[in-house]
């Protein structure tokens, strides 16, 4: 079992290493580094065992747009595990975690780019189901969201933008 908690300054470095040894590249590391310091709120977690980050996820805002309006949700990205830590159940529980985070700040709707057989069982259905669809061009199945309380979205539909910061990885 890992310890989940919020990220501090002195994590940085530590969480850089997860990301780029997880995604064997820096984009999603320079994403977070940008996030981190442009996007609020965000909710940025860590998963440490024995004392050591393990694990990391991010959620940052996003806007939902459609002619009727646009509202906030926010947005899961990147969420990264060591290798060596993989398929223990590090994720999911740093998933749980932020999700449970979101909801205690206010946000009652998530979107994430991912797994299609993965993030369905923390309640991520394909977006395209609520009318919710990507800025980006992804397949239907791995563009998904989800309503933390039942009935969030309440009908609302549109595009989802994400922060600025993204089209630069």
């Amino acid at each position: 079992m890992s310890s989940i908690r919020a990220e501090s300054s002195e994590d940085h470095a530590a969480i850089r290493r997860v990301i780029e040894l997880a995604f064997g590249q820096s984009s999603e590391a320079d994403l977070v580094d940008a996030l981190r310091t442009d996007a609020r709120p965000h909710i940025s977690l860590v998963a440490e065992r024995d004392g050591e980050v393990v694990g990391h996820i991010f959620f940052s805002p996003v806007s939902i747009e459609s002619s009727e309006g646009s509202f906030t949700a926010m947005g899961l990205a990147p969420m990264a595990v060591l290798p060596d830590y993989q398929n223990k159940g590090i994720g999911s529980e740093l998933v749980r975690a932020g999700l449970r985070e979101c909801q205690r700040i206010g946000h009652e709707v998530i979107v994430v780019l991912g797994h299609s057989h993965y993030y369905p069982r923390f309640g991520f259905i394909p977006a395209s189901k609520k009318g919710i669809r990507s800025e980006y061009d992804v397949p239907d199945d791995v563009f998904m969201v989800a309503e933390l309380t039942p009935g969030a979205l309440g009908g609302r539909k549109g595009l989802v933008k994400y922060h600025p910061a993204f089209s630069a990885v």
